[in-house]
C-alpha cells in the first residue's frame, strides 16, 4: 500500500521590508495554519511568484524601497497572476477604494490578527 501525502496547506507570500513587521506577519500566517514564504522586496516577490505556482495569497506592505511599492506590486500581481488573492497593509497611508486592485483587501497597521486570519481563510476556500 502506498502512503498518501497529506493535503498541502495553502501558501501565502509575505512581502515586508521591515524585519520585525515581516516576522510578525509570518507568525500570523503560520498561526492561522498556512505555509509561508517571506521576502523583503517586491522584486524578490516577483521572482518567487515566477517560480512558485502554489502561492495562493500575497500579503504585502505598501511602503517599500526599491523599484516597486506595494500598490504597483499588487497591480503587477493582478495583471500577471490574476487568481492570486491580495492583502495590502500600511501604517502610513490608506489607499482609496479606486486604488485597490480587484479583490484586493486593505488593512491599516496595526491590524487585528483575527480579521487578517478570517480574510486569509476566506480567500483560500
Amino acid at each position: 500500500m502506498g502512503q498518501s501525502k497529506p493535503p498541502a496547506r495553502p501558501v501565502i507570500l509575505v512581502v515586508e521590508d521591515e524585519p520585525l513587521q515581516r516576522l510578525m506577519a509570518v507568525d500570523l500566517v503560520e498561526d492561522a495554519g498556512f505555509d509561508v514564504v517571506d521576502v523583503a522586496s517586491a522584486a524578490e516577490a516577483v521572482r518567487v511568484l515566477e517560480s512558485r505556482p502554489d502561492i495562493r495569497v500575497v500579503f504585502t506592505d505598501i511602503d517599500m524601497p526599491g523599484g516597486l511599492n506595494g500598490m504597483q506590486f499588487a497591480a503587477t500581481i493582478r495583471d500577471r497572476w490574476p487568481p492570486i488573492e491580495l492583502i495590502i497593509v500600511s501604517g502610513k497611508r490608506t489607499p482609496g477604494a479606486e486604488e485597490l486592485p480587484a479583490r484586493g483587501v486593505f488593512f491599516a497597521k496595526p491590524y487585528k490578527k483575527e480579521e487578517i486570519t478570517a480574510i486569509m481563510q476566506r480567500m483560500v476556500r
